[in-house]
């Protein structure tokens, strides 16, 4: 009997050490089969090339994407656009004469382009613009040349700017394709529909005074939403206020991951 219980004290602490073997083995099993179960089934696509970018003045711009060629608040002498194929698709944001020109629209080769605007543009053209136009209210999206193009709403939120640009009338646009997105805010402020936007890969974001906002407003809301790429434009105005530079300086304290993209808006003039 002494030697029986003899081995028994030796078996002692034996049996709980080959417990915890047997469950560091059972856990280590269990954990290796849950983190194949959540280890994705297929790999998330990168987006596709971004578009090329073409600034013409302050708000106007032309994309060259894949083929589609896009004018973006066509304003000013034809000629600009001469260096660049006809237009596929225009977009207009607002009724102003720094987004909006139906002299342009008519000198323009628009035969085969389609044509996107809010109401509020679309009542202040003539044929054979107005039968061309299609109208686009906040909010709503449409399909064009393999795009989703959706209209975001644009306007002011100080009290003393109210009037500048209401809620409801111009639009903003994001421009969607093969997972790629771009943002263009049009006449606004911070709004909370631009901070809570979302993907993002290349935004142009206004800044003037007294028409849309300061700088310091607009890096605040980039950094909210946080593009990939932002290209600061719309900022002819009060130079003393419109320091693109400070915008850059401030995303780029926020966050070193958004790419700040300055290009010549206004080609000859001191911004």
């Amino acid at each position: 009997m002494k030697r029986i219980f003899s081995h028994v004290r030796l078996l002692k602490p034996v049996i709980p050490m080959l417990a915890l073997t047997l469950c560091i083995s059972s856990c280590k099993e269990e954990k290796k089969t849950e983190t194949a179960a959540t280890e994705p089934a297929t790999t998330i696509e990168k987006p596709a090339a971004l578009p090329t970018v073409h600034p013409i003045s302050h708000a106007t711009a032309v994309l060259e994407w894949d083929g589609t060629t896009i004018y973006i608040d066509p304003v000013g002498e034809a000629s600009a656009f001469d260096a660049y194929p006809a237009p596929d698709l225009i977009l207009v944001t607002d009724i102003h004469g720094d987004h909006f020109s139906p002299e342009t629209l008519s000198a323009l080769d628009t035969g085969s382009a389609r044509l996107i605007v809010p109401e509020a543009v679309a009542k202040q053209m003539r044929n054979p613009l107005a039968e061309k136009a299609e109208i686009l209210p906040n909010g709503s999206e449409t399909e064009a040349f393999g795009l989703t193009v959706t209209a975001i709403p644009m306007y002011n939120l100080r009290e003393e700017a109210l009037d500048f640009h209401a809620k409801g009338r111009g639009n903003g646009y994001v421009l969607e394709k093969d997972g790629t997105r771009v943002y263009f805010s049009g006449d606004t402020e911070d709004i909370p529909e631009m901070r809570n936007l979302e993907a993002i890969d290349m935004a142009f974001v206004c800044m003037n005074l007294p028409f849309t906002m300061t700088v310091e407003s607009a890096a605040d809301a980039v950094l909210d939403f946080a593009p990939r790429q932002v290209y600061p434009y719309h900022y002819r105005g009060r130079p003393d206020v419109s320091d693109v530079n400070r915008f850059g300086e401030m995303v780029r304290a926020g966050n070193p991951d958004i790419e700040v993209v300055q290009l010549d808006w206004y080609p000859g003039e001191a911004y």
